[in-house]
């Protein structure tokens, strides 16, 4: 037996009792005459304590040879400190050793393994297996754990069913770039990983499982940030005979029972927005809405004053930010240089301060009188006390810009609380998105979205217009979900390949599997995926996944640890029927 407790659970109700503890040594205290070592396994920390008095001079030499994330086993008995630690469960506690195993000895680590660490994160990523000893990343794969658990016991609860889709599949051409697999006994032919279990959740209503779901690892070939990965989990569902409404209220229902078990915050109906209301209002498809700072547009009020920036724009628009009229000029140069980044791209920006005696003043003063801002300050509904941005350039672009500044603005002013929750269901997304490049239509989606029912005309007179029957779920900025009812008819998603540039030899060849189903009897139905990840770093009051990932990759796609990607060996290639890679020249 290599334990009898674990390092979390010894108390004062231990006292005198003859236990056997396993773990790593954390840290070693040596007074000489006395040791005292931190013992920790994934439960906590012990204190075991050797001396001079009541150890053996043999268990004390051996102690002095112990260094850090040795693995180690201890017998002995339960005994009340002196000094006592209030800051873990154990504090009130030790073990006076008896018995003394090394079960492995251990290298120095190559930064500290403690909560505060001296690792940076690249060298951290490098030896992920030390990183997950320490309690902050431990921590964050335990509530991932339980996050994965209560979602399971949710769905069991409504009906749903956990069925498992296939990782090798067909390579599709819509979406993000697949990853793909060379098949060997099918020479020149590959599988694609999934991008998500799209078509075979669609084949499971046609085969009457009614309600699915799926805690499933899914693959895209694309560009990082903080927030995704190129593996990543979708919570993956499906259901039949439902509409639009049905769905919102069930993964409504399972999004606030995760906020409340895990927060204890209480959650009502969630509010919905459509896509163009959401861009018209916060200049994104996904807003947070904990905080204010509407957009607001002012041409009618500062064109054909001279100021040419505006007059040549095609959208001048701003947003007021409450009781920040005392911004130095400092301070406002500083957001003015932040939206001229590279990522942000903006030209510059005006301002203008609606002083606490009334006043009003601006850094465009020399082609704005009094008047002319007495109207914008009203136009915002601005009160003294208050500052105004105005950005400006074409519609798309500036209205991106100005999102950006609004979310950094919230970010400065410390109004996008971790532990504030404001969920948004956004409705009417565009069915489909016109690409000058390749002059056709793209799904906005995907191509099994259906229109909204009222707009089914539309994709013959004027596709463009036509609004998808889709919806996601934001959270505190972030789209944590999405989906949308699909078609089910044969005629109507001919049609929709047809509007996407498929030929029909094209279309059968991808899709010829779901077409000939479709034949057979399809359900209504509608679905929604949550990205797992991102819903458990945010209910963790975090926006990067990568903690919560066991074994993540780098902003380049690699897994600096195993070292991969990674070239093959020509052998493999040639069984693959690939080439051979070219003798490198010396």
């Amino acid at each position: 037996m290599f334990r009898t407790h674990t390092n979390g659970e010894l108390s004062l109700s231990n006292l005198n009792d003859n236990v056997t503890l396993s773990g790593w040594v954390q840290t070693i205290r040596d007074k000489g005459f006395m040791i005292w070592i931190d013992l920790r396994d994934r439960y906590g920390i012990t204190q075991l304590v050797f001396d001079e008095d009541r150890s053996s001079a043999e268990l004390l030499q051996d102690a002095k040879k112990l260094g850090r994330e040795f693995v180690i086993q201890v017998s002995g008995k339960v005994i009340e400190r002196t000094s006592k630690n209030p800051k873990i469960p154990t504090g009130d506690v030790e073990i006076l050793v008896e018995k003394l195993t090394v079960l492995n000895a251990a290298e120095l680590p190559p930064f500290t393994i403690e909560d505060e660490t001296d690792g940076g994160e690249e060298l951290r990523m490098k030896y992920r297996y030390l990183d997950i000893r320490r309690n902050p990343v431990r921590d964050k794969l335990i509530f991932r754990h339980k996050m994965a658990q209560k979602v399971r016991n949710y769905l069991s609860d409504q009906n749903f069913i956990e069925v498992e889709t296939p990782v090798l599949i067909k390579s599709t051409p819509e979406g993000a770039r697949d990853f793909v697999v060379p098949s060997r006994m099918n020479p020149g032919q590959f599988y694609a990983l999934p991008q998500s279990p799209q078509t075979f959740k669609q084949l499971l209503m046609i085969g009457g499982m009614d309600r699915y779901f799926q805690i499933v690892k899914c693959f895209r070939d694309e560009d990082l940030r903080a927030d995704r990965q190129p593996e990543f989990t979708q919570i993956d569902c499906e259901m039949a005979f439902v509409e639009q409404q049905d769905v919102l209220e069930i993964f409504e229902g399972m999004t606030a029972t995760l906020i409340k078990d895990i927060t204890g915050n209480e959650l009502g109906t969630f509010p919905r927005m459509t896509y163009d209301e959401a861009m018209k209002t916060y200049g994104n498809d996904k807003p947070d809405i904990r905080f204010g700072m509407k957009f607001v547009e002012v041409n009618d009020l500062v064109k054909g004053k001279d100021f040419k920036i505006f007059d040549e724009a095609e959208l001048v628009v701003g947003i007021n930010v409450e009781d920040c009229a005392d911004y130095t000029r400092k301070q406002i140069d500083e957001l003015i240089e932040w939206v001229k980044r590279p990522q942000i791209g903006a030209s510059g920006m005006v301002w203008i301060k609606f002083q606490t005696d009334g006043t009003i003043t601006s850094s465009v003063n020399k082609f704005y009188n009094e008047v002319d801002l007495n109207k914008i300050t009203e136009e915002f509904g601005a009160n003294a006390g208050d500052l105004i941005f105005l950005m400006s350039g074409t519609e798309n672009k500036v209205r991106t810009q100005l999102s950006a500044l609004r979310m950094e603005v919230g970010n400065r002013l410390g109004l996008r609380d971790p532990k504030e929750f404001a969920p948004l269901w956004v409705v009417d997304f565009p069915l489909l998105e016109w690409d000058e490049e390749s002059g056709r239509y793209h799904a906005m989606h995907h191509p099994f979205t259906s229109p909204k029912p009222e707009d089914i005309a539309l994709l013959q007179t004027d596709p463009g217009k036509a609004r998808a029957n889709a919806y996601d779920l934001v959270l505190n900025g972030n789209e944590i979900g999405g989906g949308s009812v699909r078609i089910f008819d044969k005629d109507l998603q001919s049609r929709m390949f047809d509007l996407l540039g498929f030929t029909k030899e094209e279309a059968e060849a991808q899709f010829g599997f779901l077409m000939n189903a479709f034949k057979y009897g399809a359900p209504p139905h509608a679905g929604l995926a949550f990205g797992f990840d991102r819903l458990v770093a945010i209910l963790d009051g975090n926006e990067v996944i990568r903690d919560y990932i066991a074994f993540p990759k780098n902003n380049s796609g690699r897994d600096v640890m195993i070292d991969a990607p990674s070239a093959i060996a020509d052998e493999q290639l040639t069984e693959l029927s690939l080439k051979v890679n070219a003798p490198s020249e010396k």
